[in-house]
Parts: C-alpha cells; structure tokens; sequence
C-alpha cells in the first residue's frame, strides 16, 4: 500500500513540475526558473551601461584543478549541470558563466558582440574570482568563443577542448551577409514547435525525448513573457560575430594544447539557407572539418564520436564522457 501511495504521490509530483513548466513565464533574466547550482552575480561596466554577468562557481574553491566551460548560442550555462557533477567528483573548481545576452545574464539594449568582446567579458569574471589558470571548454558558439579567449589569453588556458564548435569554416566566405533586421524578424518567430523541430533535426538525427525537451523550457517560458521582444533582439545580435569573425585564421595561432571532441553525425552549418550565388559548398561536413581543424591547430588532438552529432553531451552521455575524460588526461 506504501508503495502504491508513493508511486501515486510521484506521479502527482511530477504531473505538478509538468504544469508549472508549461505555464511558467521567464522574463529576461530567467527569474524563476531554477539552474542547477548556486547563481552569482557579476557586475561590471561595458560599452558604458551597467551589466550584470551570471555565474555558478561549482566544486571546492581551493581545488588545485580548474575548468571553465563555455555554453554555446541556444542554450546556456544550465545545460552542462551533468558535466559539472562529474567533474566536481574528479576534484575540479567549475565555472559556468552565462554569456552577456544569453541566460541570466544582461540583454542589453544596445551591445556591439564580438568573440574578443565576450571573452574580454569572461577574463574580468575570472580575474574578479583570482582564478590565473584553467582548462577551457567551448561547445558550438561556445567553441568560437573558446579558440578567440586562448589566442587573446593564451598564458591563462592550460588545455583547450572543443566540443562540436561551430566555426570550422569561415562562413563569411559562403555566406551572403544579412542585416541583423533579417535575424531579428526571424527571432520574433520563433516558436517551440520550431526550435522542436529544429534541433530534432539537426541535433538528435530525427529523434526527440523529455530530457531534449527540458532544455528548451527557459525559451518556452521567454516565449510566453513579456520580454520577447528585447530577448530576440538579443539572439539576432550575437549573430553577427558568428557571420562576421574568421574563427579558422586563429588556428594557427593557438598554441595551448587542443582536443577536439567531435560528432560525426553532425552537419550544423550556420547560413546555408542563404548562400553567395554560385556557391556550391556543403556547410557543415563535420567529418571533414574536425580532421582539417586538426591539421591546423598545431599538436591538436581529434577524438571523433561515431554516429553522434552537434550534442553528444546529451545525445549519448556515456559515450561523450569517455571521449571527454580522455581529453581530460591527455
């Protein structure tokens, strides 16, 4: 009879999270919903406004080993709460910065994005945590912003490791350029019937799940706010430096060990929807462009990941966290 009753009262429980996350409003700050781990709150001036940086410093404050991850563009520093859990267990201090315009994090107005400007944005949130050194991991947008901070700062990195970045290809060579209107009309369109779709598509090879699902709750619930409009603007903005910067012409410039982390499967290719005429290029061949990456990040290591594509920390968690330990170890 217990048994039936806490089965009962579990179902109940989690039919009421299922109702409060399907009628929860977020404003631009995601206030109210919860991340997996204590937030901080950074504040500093940039491009004379007042901002505020969120941040989860996770793990012990003296440990000897720490390790900065960075999220990447539709997601942000709630999505690598597993990731932190099992490097907390191998005795790491982990920082998990929401990026300004993403998250928790400041939507300015008006913020002219670059990588060097988010990383310059970071280093004063390590620098104000007296944190000299670290392991740096990027993951998509977070993987181009990853490569600029190790080139602007390559003294504080000790080991940079790529997870799925977008950026392997100077998208600027293929793509037409948009006015940041063009992404901001889109952004206002957006629905979670489309980003289902999307990622479905392009993240999970046709598949989708609750877990992929709970990812997408903070936009479900930026979607039904009241802030939108400021939060799309936001989205449309970071995509300029995406278009914008040659994240490939640093390559050679990286002089911090690399590991790159790559699902196969993937084929994310920013812009090719609206390609330069006459441009017959593929984006997004990930099987290729991990191996050209290699060849061009002096030393570099490629650890592919068969059959797995832009997510292989959620696609296939065992399977990535073998990959990610090794590149740990190297």
């Amino acid at each position: 009879m217990k048994k039936i009753i806490f089965v009962l009262l579990s179902i109940f429980t989690f039919s009421s999270l299922a109702v409060a996350e399907n009628s929860a409003k977020y404003n631009k700050e995601l206030v109210g919903f919860d991340y997996p781990f204590t937030v901080n709150t950074l504040k500093f001036n940039s491009q004379n406004q007042e901002l505020k940086m969120r941040y989860m410093d996770v793990g012990d404050r003296n440990a000897k080993k720490v390790i900065v991850l960075l999220h990447g563009k539709n997601f942000a520093g709630y999505y690598w709460q597993r990731t932190a859990q099992d490097l907390i267990k191998k005795g790491y201090r982990v920082i998990i910065p929401d990026q300004i315009g993403f998250g928790k994090s400041s939507k300015p107005d008006y913020y002219q994005y670059s990588f060097s400007q988010l990383g310059l944005n970071t280093k004063i949130l390590l620098d104000s945590l007296n944190i000299e050194k670290f392991d740096l991991v990027g993951h998509s947008m977070g993987g181009m912003l990853a490569v600029t901070f190790a080139v602007n700062y390559s003294q504080a990195v000790n080991k940079l490791i790529l997870i799925n970045p977008i950026g392997l290809e100077d998208y600027s060579k293929y793509v037409q350029f948009k006015d940041v209107n063009f992404f901001y009309q889109n952004e206002l369109k957006a629905t979670m019937s489309k980003a289902i779709n999307y990622q479905k598509n392009n993240y999970y090879d046709g598949k989708w799940s609750s877990e992929y699902e709970k990812l997408l709750i903070p936009l479900k619930g930026m979607l039904a706010g009241d802030d939108w409009q400021v939060v799309a603007w936001n989205n449309a903005l970071t995509y300029g430096p995406i278009f914008a910067e040659n994240i490939v012409d640093k390559f050679s410039q990286i002089t911090n060990e690399t590991v790159l982390i790559i699902g196969t499967r993937d084929k994310t290719g920013p812009g090719r929807g609206w390609l330069k005429e006459g441009v017959t290029r593929k984006l997004g061949e990930y099987k290729k462009l991990g191996k050209n990456a290699q060849k061009m990040i002096k030393g570099a290591t490629l650890i592919e990941l068969d059959g797995l594509g832009h997510m292989p920390h959620y696609e296939d968690y065992s399977v990535f966290s073998k990959a990610f330990n090794q590149a740990l170890k190297l």
